[in-house]
């Protein structure tokens, strides 16, 4: 079990049509075991749980959006996916994400690891949010017949439900490739359309322990890094735009939260928004 922890490290995006563009972007990244929420909490000084601190982690950025009715934790929400999708729910859940930074967050990919009862990796949530304010997840078995060894890649493969580039049209499919969280997270992302390869997609980080020392370390080396991510993908998109790229019409977000897909492509919705 690796446990919570920082990751340091870069993203890269590189698009491949109709042309070619590239950029790359140092980071830093939280992995919690969302069960110890409270005690990170209560143990470091930098930051805090559902409070506003130089770091802080609020349930709400995550998991459903809408105000209907009471909102579920964080783990509950989860599980309904989970079980809707038919795993067993109990396993220990570890998120990827960017932390609120003086209280401003925004995470365009958060990374959900799923683990059975038997302490095996069983489905990876992969959950995505666009600058328009709309979000949804999607919900990827891990193969059975996958060894234990920790390095060995994850291979899991979707469509596209979600707007995310406004120029990049919704008929692609997302190839995803990553490891469980360790020394090392390694993340890759292939998104293919009709034409084929669209944009290739990585996030390479080390881990590091989490202290308040490690956290103030982060915010010299990466001062107001999620308001520089939100930054960056609206001067990425600008370059775009000069470049030639055309928008391409925005549709309505699913009303669906998540959907899942099994091994052999057989994809359904799973649980309304909200």
């Amino acid at each position: 079990m690796t446990g919570s922890c920082l990751y340091f490290g870069d993203v890269m995006h590189t698009r491949l049509r109709p042309f070619r563009h590239r950029f790359r972007y140092r980071v830093f990244s939280l992995l919690l075991d969302i069960d110890a929420l409270p005690t990170l909490d209560r143990r470091l000084t930098l930051f805090s749980h559902n409070r506003f601190n130089l770091f802080s982690f609020f349930d709400r950025d995550h998991g459903p959006l809408g105000d209907a009715g009471p909102r579920p934790s964080l783990r509950a929400w989860v599980e309904r996916q989970l079980t809707a999708a038919g795993f067993a729910p109990g396993g220990r859940i570890e998120l990827i994400c960017f932390p609120r930074v003086l209280g401003y967050v925004f995470n365009p990919l958060s990374v959900f690891y799923c683990y059975g009862p038997d302490g095996k990796p069983a489905a990876v949530l992969y959950e995505v949010n666009n600058t328009f304010g709309q979000r949804h997840s999607y919900l990827l078995p891990v193969r059975a017949d996958r060894g234990a060894n920790r390095a060995e890649p994850i291979d899991q493969t979707c469509a596209k439900r979600l707007y995310v580039s406004p120029f990049i049209g919704m008929e692609a499919t997302y190839r995803f490739r990553l490891t469980p969280p360790g020394e090392r997270f390694a993340l890759m992302i292939r998104q293919e359309g009709p034409e084929g390869r669209q944009l290739v997609a990585t996030h390479i980080a080390r881990r590091r322990a989490l202290t308040d020392a490690a956290l103030a370390l982060a915010f010299i080396r990466f001062p107001l890094m999620t308001l520089k991510v939100i930054g960056g993908i609206h001067w990425e998109a600008l370059k775009l735009w000069r470049k030639g790229a055309r928008l391409v019409p925005r549709p309505a977000a699913p009303a669906n939260a998540a959907t899942f897909t099994d091994t052999a492509g057989r994809e359904r919705p799973l649980l309304p928004n909200g």
